[in-house]
């Protein structure tokens, strides 16, 4: 007759599973916990001020200059950000990760009614998230800084305005041009709203970037997964070249 197994042997892999499931179910509850209570919403995506008055310093822009030409060099200035968004799915949560920074700098000419030339850069090093961990992944292993420093748009073809816009009118534009990152370089279209606010413009505008395309290794680790793609957002303030010291 058979020696029966010990009802103590027989319970470990109950408990093993057990176990398991209890782990599972903190790890899921934890992060959902983190992501919909203590972890900081992502920023919204950059839009359009409502500014059709003011200049970029924020004081009312005089008559001759809100109705006088646009011709000339416009240069990145104070308030003007660039950054990225990405989703991720976190132990089976899903959120955004963004990413931002305001070392951007860069020139646009206008003549006449189009837009001739554009070239605007940003320091990597400098972007933050809301996460340190994700910060330290981003400026290593994904985008490399100390190798690649830069990532830069540079116009390639005209935009035509149309006509010069009124202050506080809003448009929108596409802009075809070279994008660099990670040393990579690559012909982008970037969709562009923008708005004249006083004596200065504002420029909102996104570029859908899929990693591979530029040698970007997937930012997905043990645990949290992104999508392959994500993308670069800007919301660029120009004043006048011989305005910005």
């Amino acid at each position: 007759m058979a020696e029966s197994t010990p009802r103590s042997k027989r319970r470990w892999p109950l408990i093993i599973v057990g176990i398991v499931a209890a782990v599972a179910v903190l790890v899921v509850g934890g992060t959902a916990f983190y992501i919909n209570v203590i972890k900081e919403d992502a920023p919204e995506e950059f839009s359009l001020d409502d500014q059709a008055t003011a200049g970029p310093s924020g004081g009312a822009a005089s008559g001759s200059a809100a109705a006088g030409s646009v011709d000339g060099i416009w240069k990145v200035t104070d308030g003007s950000e660039a950054g990225y968004r990405v989703e991720e799915i976190l132990f089976g949560q899903k959120t955004t990760a963004a990413g931002r920074t305001s070392e951007v700098s860069g020139t646009m000419t206008i003549a006449g009614d189009e837009v001739t030339e554009a070239k605007f850069e940003v320091q990597m090093a400098s972007v933050r998230s809301d996460e340190d961990r994700r910060d330290n992944q981003f400026r290593n292993r994904i985008m490399d800084v100390q190798a690649h420093p830069t990532s830069t748009f540079t116009l390639t073809d005209p935009i035509d305005l149309g006509t010069v816009p009124a202050v506080g009118e809003k448009r929108t534009y596409q802009a075809a041009g070279t994008l660099t990152l990670r040393g990579a370089t690559r012909q982008v279209t970037m969709d562009l709203q923008t708005q004249r606010s006083g004596d200065g413009i504002q420029v909102v505008g996104q570029i859908p970037v899929t990693f591979a395309d530029w040698d970007i290794p997937n930012p997905s680790v043990p645990g949290i997964s992104t999508e392959d793609h994500g993308i670069m957002e800007v919301s660029l303030r120009l004043a006048r070249g011989e305005a910005v010291q």
